[in-house]
């Protein structure tokens, strides 16, 4: 990188879309900066009953954990910051954030549920508003400023976890495809899987051998091991509005 801040991909915002998008740019090896301001909202969720996975539930604060640290192994940075000002120079993103860090980036993915101060003033991005502030974009993130992307919630995306969380993957993957690495998919297959039908590793494809494999599901089961070992620490975040007793 040319500078400490200069990256290929900036995330605004730390919840499920901003990290599942990183996940993605991450993997694709492209530099990417998650830039998160506060706690994410799901972090009040109480115990998360309806994401596919985990047929009892699973704490909302571990998920988030664990979806930051799948983040940081595809490679994304993570700052605590906000970003105060947002603006297109050349064919450049600048950002700054309240504290005068300045982040720089090819892409910019806005995930910040329903903060939209720092996109006013830039030219091709729709606000919405229902009450809540919201980005017109098209079905995968993409606003009519090339580079600059919605995901999640600020998307008008339902709320609800999953469906935040696939609809970041959908926007990382865009970003992906929007850039200049070559790319076919994200999959990971057994050994042969392409190259025993005499066809090449496409882009961003990987075979494993079966003693790799193991290796990898083993290094899995041991960080899940790890992960759920005892309860989470942090009691839910309680809704600014309700009296403390």
């Amino acid at each position: 990188m040319a500078s400490a801040n200069d990256y290929d991909v900036l995330i605004i915002g730390g919840g499920p879309a901003g990290l599942s998008a990183g996940i993605f740019t991450g993997r694709a090896d492209l530099e990417t900066a998650i830039v998160n301001d506060g706690d994410p909202i799901l972090r009040r969720n109480a115990h998360l009953e309806n994401y596919p996975g985990f047929p009892a539930g699973i704490n909302s604060r571990l998920l988030l954990d664990m979806m930051a640290d799948q983040a940081e192994r595809a490679g994304c940075e993570h700052h605590d910051a906000r970003i105060v000002t947002l603006e297109l120079v050349g064919d450049e993103f600048i950002a700054e954030t309240g504290a005068g860090e300045i982040f720089t980036a090819t892409s910019v993915v806005a995930a910040t549920k329903n903060t939209v101060e720092f996109l006013e003033g830039i030219d091709g991005v729709e606000i919405i508003e229902r009450g809540k502030s919201f980005v017109e974009t098209d079905d995968r993130g993409r606003t009519g400023v090339p580079g600059l992307y919605a995901a999640g919630r600020l998307a008008l995306q339902p709320y609800q976890t999953i469906i935040i969380a696939g609809h970041g993957a959908s926007v990382g993957v865009a970003v992906v495809e929007d850039s200049d690495v070559p790319f076919y998919h994200d999959w990971v297959a057994p050994e042969g899987y392409f190259t025993g039908r005499g066809r090449e590793i496409p882009p961003g494809c990987e075979e494993l051998s079966p003693t790799e494999r193991q290796q990898r599901e083993g290094e899995s089961l041991d960080a899940m091991r790890e992960a759920v070992a005892k309860p989470h620490p942090d009691e839910p975040i309680q809704h600014p509005s309700v009296q403390e007793k």
